[in-house]
């Protein structure tokens, strides 16, 4: 069987000089001479019998059989370093430390964590749930979710997630107040803030009312805080949509118009420069990025329909 796999180094020439179409531009890269990059052309050619390049003046395209040949080789390369990257991972002790703020951890992280599990069953999570920005000089943290602007020296950012401020409220005071027609009719209604009181005043703002002035009403510097307020029926308060989309869901919250207020502050995942290519976190890193929103079923597996006004 081996003498039907060609050399290593000649796939990874053909690979390089394929993408580059330019055997110079694949030598620079593969740190070799471009003589040497022809020599293993020609070999590889000469191995398969057929020719995977035509030669030109100006440099060199693909024919028929190369193009035929490259999707393949370029597969086989992507999964060895997928294979090995997990191997260095299982090789790490398997544990991922990671720092999340309370209300991400409970509202958005854990309800995605199965499908992380199920495809990464080689590493374990750790999370650790605190507003106190991560210390990695102490090395008990591998990376960190965090809510600010993303820009933190010496760190790598990635964004994750754009805070979409919606207006909800439990149904019984939806129910006993009546259904808003619009942003204005909100004025009246009693409301739960965050600790600087000033969410609403720029959600009215936002959405074209002046008239809001005295921010009246319980205040908490924590979301959880908030949800568990609103949910007790205290008032119409402002949360993150993305993070009670199991509430609404549910109907535990409605949800009272679609205006919505952009935050200017955004989830960025992070971790030291000099860590982001560590295998465990780069897996980690490639799942939340693409973490799709989880749809929410009943007990009989129907996806449920969040109860909105407006």
């Amino acid at each position: 069987m081996n003498r039907h796999l060609p050399p290593l180094n000649a796939l990874k020439a053909f690979e390089a000089a394929a993408r580059h179409l330019s055997v110079k531009m694949a030598a620079d890269e593969l740190c070799v001479t471009p003589g040497a990059v022809s020599q293993m052309l020609k070999s590889l050619e000469a191995h398969l019998g057929v020719k995977l390049f035509e030669r030109v003046t100006r440099g060199i395209y693909l024919t028929d059989a190369g193009r035929d040949y490259l999707p393949a080789v370029r597969n086989a390369f992507r999964q060895i370093a997928e294979a090995s990257r997990r191997v260095m991972a299982s090789n790490d002790n398997g544990m991922l430390t990671v720092s999340v703020t309370p209300f991400f951890a409970s509202s958005w992280l854990v309800p995605r964590m199965r499908s992380f599990q199920e495809s990464n069953p080689e590493i374990d999570l750790q999370i650790v749930a605190s507003s106190a920005l991560a210390d990695f000089s102490r090395g008990s943290i591998d990376v960190a979710v965090r809510h600010g602007a993303g820009r933190y020296p010496g760190l790598r950012s990635d964004h994750v997630l754009t805070v979409e401020m919606v207006a909800v409220a439990a149904p019984d005071l939806v129910d006993r107040l009546g259904a808003p027609r619009c942003a204005a009719d909100l004025i009246r209604w009693p409301h739960v803030h965050d600790a600087d009181r000033r969410g609403w005043s720029l959600w009215f703002q936002a959405n074209g009312v002046e008239e809001f002035r005295s921010p009246r009403g319980a205040s908490f510097d924590d979301s959880s805080l908030i949800l568990k307020a609103i949910l007790s029926g205290h008032g119409a308060g402002l949360l993150p949509a993305a993070m009670i989309a199991a509430e609404l869901a549910s109907g535990e919250l409605v949800q009272l118009l679609d205006a919505t207020l952009i935050d200017e502050f955004a989830y960025y995942l992070v971790c030291p420069e000099h860590a982001q290519d560590n295998p465990k976190i780069a897996i980690f890193r490639d799942w939340i990025l693409n973490a799709e929103m989880t749809q929410l079923t009943d007990a009989s597996g129907e996806v449920r329909n969040a109860r909105r006004i407006g």
